[in-house]
């Protein structure tokens, strides 16, 4: 099964049983054929449309068509985003950061973060020296600094918390 929803927050279940395609539990009785690469012509309901798929980013699922000179984006969730969905364990929830944890024991150099601060993931929050060798520990996703639980020249533990994201 799949979910498509629109920009406009238009949403439609797709389903296949026994080769047979079911929009929101109706058959899919479109007539589609294909006029080019990524261009198709579609009669339903004795309209007639051109349907041309512009972009597609599979990553994020998301697919911006023009249809009939109209621009118009979906983003689609298979069955298992809409199963993460339900056990509240979406993408959304995923990619939010409440701290940074020591990797490893060793000593911090420097912390180039302040509360306050926004960062992006990727970001540089602070050097963290160990065995001898200065270690750059980045911020593992978008966020806003809240607060820094560790001083320069501390020596920390591994698992030590040594900020926290708001």
């Amino acid at each position: 099964m799949l979910q498509v929803k629109t920009a406009d927050d238009k949403t439609w279940q797709v389903d296949i049983q026994k080769g047979t395609i079911l929009l929101n539990n109706a058959p899919f009785d479109w007539d589609i054929s294909p006029i080019g690469p990524n261009t198709y012509h579609i009669i339903k309901d004795a309209r007639s449309y051109t349907a041309e798929l512009v972009s597609a980013n599979y990553e994020e699922k998301t697919f911006t068509f023009k249809i009939n000179g109209k621009v118009q984006t979906v983003r689609v969730k298979d069955r298992f985003d809409l199963l993460l969905e339900k056990l509240g364990m979406s993408n959304a929830n995923a990619n939010k950061i409440n701290d940074v944890k020591a990797p490893m024991p060793g000593l911090i150099l420097e912390i180039k973060v302040q509360p306050g601060q926004e960062v992006k993931k990727g970001d540089p929050i602070l050097i963290l020296e160990a065995m001898k060798m200065e270690n750059i520990i980045k911020s593992p996703g978008d966020g806003t600094v809240k607060e820094i639980k560790v001083k320069e020249k501390q020596n920390v533990e591994k698992s030590q918390v040594l900020l926290l994201f708001q």
